[in-house]
């Protein structure tokens, strides 16, 4: 699967593993770069000298390329940013904010950079700060969303039309059927952020893994898009954000209902009433906790077995 983001990031198969927070440690990053992918450690839930700890022993565990996850809207932010020049991380995933912010500065100390999208609007300003490539999250994505609620078949296309930057796939892809179908539409890499999260690499608690495997169809709605939209698992937490939009509550009762360590309580120290549980819509077709090689081994199979078979005549 050689294309061009294969090349800008120099790996084997297109598949990028989501730096996700909490979930994203350096044992899943490092055991998909090893496998052919980018892996990717999700700064977003790290203390600045947490994030060079993950760093170092990613290193130490592939010699393969990983990258970073840098939410834009994290607080220690310079400092993260200086750990991974520090480090001498090659490649860094933005998200949450402003491409304009960063990307130059990164650039400047020979660091590949890609944004994080879920309109046009973004995408091009993509263009115009300088990063490298983007990723395109449609509505079915777990974590923080896109308020459009563009689902990943329709955002890729309408993408592809504004931007001629290399474009790498999100939302709801978490099998080899749905890569295909990503690329079909014009997509040069996916990312696969909810498949990872329940393997048994992932940092997320053995709860939270749990919970995701039992999962259906509608167990997951977005949410909280007066603040910042995100997709939650239904709750007793859920029931109280429902019930303060279903209110109209004003952003500062809904700030007061989330508090401080909402995602940590539930992905990472496994409270799974009073969590904040993230997870993509494709959660509902995992039922199985399985290492992150093989789930990515999966993928790859899947993926080729239906390309091969692609008959439009």
């Amino acid at each position: 699967m050689k294309n061009r983001i294969c090349k800008l990031f120099n790996i084997q198969y297109p598949i990028i593993q989501a730096g996700m927070i909490w979930c994203s440690g350096w044992k899943l990053a490092s055991t998909v770069s090893n496998a052919g992918g980018l892996g990717l450690i999700g700064s977003g839930s790290m203390y600045p000298e947490v994030l060079r700890d993950h760093i170092q022993k990613c290193k130490a565990a592939t010699n393969k390329p990983f990258g970073v996850n840098v939410p834009l809207l994290y607080p220690n932010i310079e400092e993260h940013i200086s750990i991974i020049i520090q480090e001498g991380v090659k490649i860094v995933f933005t998200s949450a904010g402003n491409p304009a912010t960063w990307t130059k500065h990164l650039k400047d100390n020979g660091i590949t950079v890609v944004h994080v999208i879920a309109n046009t609007k973004f995408a091009k300003k993509c263009e115009q700060s300088g990063v490298d490539a983007i990723v395109a999250e449609g509505f079915e994505a777990g974590g923080h969303n896109g308020r459009e609620e563009t689902t990943t078949l329709c955002l890729i296309p309408i993408i592809k039309k504004v931007c001629k930057l290399p474009l790498i796939a999100a939302g709801g892809i978490g099998s080899g059927q749905a890569m295909a179908a990503a690329m079909c539409l014009g997509a040069d890499a996916v990312q696969v952020g909810s498949a990872f999260a329940a393997t048994i690499e992932s940092s997320a608690h053995q709860n939270f893994k749990n919970k995701i495997i039992t999962l259906n169809d509608g167990d997951t709605e977005l949410s909280l898009k007066a603040l910042t939209p995100v997709r939650l698992i239904k709750n007793e937490f859920y029931d109280l954000v429902k019930q303060a939009e279903n209110k109209c509550e004003s952003k500062e009762k809904l700030e007061e209902i989330l508090g401080r360590g909402r995602a940590k309580k539930g992905m990472f120290e496994g409270d799974m009433e009073n969590g904040e549980l993230e997870i993509g819509q494709i959660a509902a077709t995992i039922k199985e906790i399985l290492p992150a090689a093989i789930v990515f081994e999966n993928i790859v199979n899947a993926y080729n077995d239906v390309i091969g078979n692609l008959d439009f005549m």
